[in-house]
């Protein structure tokens, strides 16, 4: 089953979200069937502010580790394409598809100075079609999952505003949708019923189990940043109690 067919199983796609070549093992070892990078969790590994604060050079470099080490399908988040030129966002991902990737997620918000903010739907989506025209061009295939962050940043009326650039989104070559953020059964099935392509949802507080979204029609589930987040806050803890019992005896218990 190639990475596309994964996106129309009964079940959803469970996509584990991956850092590090030790990440992205433990997720091959537990028989995920893809995996996915979290541009947050690798921002954060490597010292930088999520929202293109790495380059695509280090991004690409991670990548690489990754992509020799399993043979899981491996998706890569690019945020906005480290360029708002289509054509080097293109080629970037023909960079990556080079290396083995066999999707991206290229999302419709942009950071400047720590804010983030909508792109306009209209520009966004003539950039994805040159983005798509030219891939196919180079004759270079990959699932674009395209992100679209209205209810990440709660704009008015989420529903319509995303199904409206649902529909721009899909006319401009996109595989997949993916809407952050996206946590309430009714918005959900809004979401489904106004698009034919998958909808991907991120894990998030009060997002339905996985049942559920099965039933509502969802049929990717990614993880985000929160694993990473998670068991750095372990870290911490294990790290907080070392010094507080001044011993290693924590980490060697059974």
């Amino acid at each position: 089953m190639n990475f596309k067919e994964l996106h129309q199983q009964s079940s959803p796609l469970l996509i584990a979200n991956v850092w590090d070549v030790p990440s992205a093992l433990a997720a091959e070892n537990l028989q995920f069937q893809a995996l996915g990078t979290s541009s947050a969790a690798i921002a954060a590994m490597l010292g930088y502010p999520d929202g293109e604060g790495l380059s695509f050079e280090e991004l690409k470099y991670i990548v690489k580790q990754i992509v020799t080490r399993v043979k899981t399908p491996l998706s890569v988040d690019i945020e906005g394409g480290y360029s708002r030129d289509p054509l080097a966002i293109a080629e970037h991902i023909q960079q990556l598809v080079a290396l083995g990737v066999v999707g991206v997620n290229i999302e419709d918000s942009v950071v400047t100075k720590g804010e983030r903010t909508l792109e306009d739907a209209t520009i966004f989506a003539e950039r994805l079609k040159t983005i798509k025209t030219q891939l196919d061009k180079n004759q270079v295939s990959v699932f674009l999952n395209i992100r679209t962050d209205t209810f990440l940043l709660q704009v008015p009326d989420s529903v319509n505003t995303t199904q409206v650039r649902i529909k721009l989104y899909e006319e401009a070559g996109a595989d997949g949708i993916f809407v952050p953020g996206l946590v309430q059964t009714k918005d959900i099935t809004a979401i489904v019923q106004a698009t034919t392509l998958p909808l991907n949802v991120m894990s998030f507080p009060g997002l339905p189990d996985f049942a559920e979204l099965q039933s509502l029609g969802v049929k990717r589930i990614s993880m985000g940043n929160f694993v990473h987040h998670h068991i750095y806050q372990q870290h911490t803890q294990t790290l907080q109690q070392i010094l507080s019992e001044q011993s290693f005896s924590l980490i060697f218990r059974s």
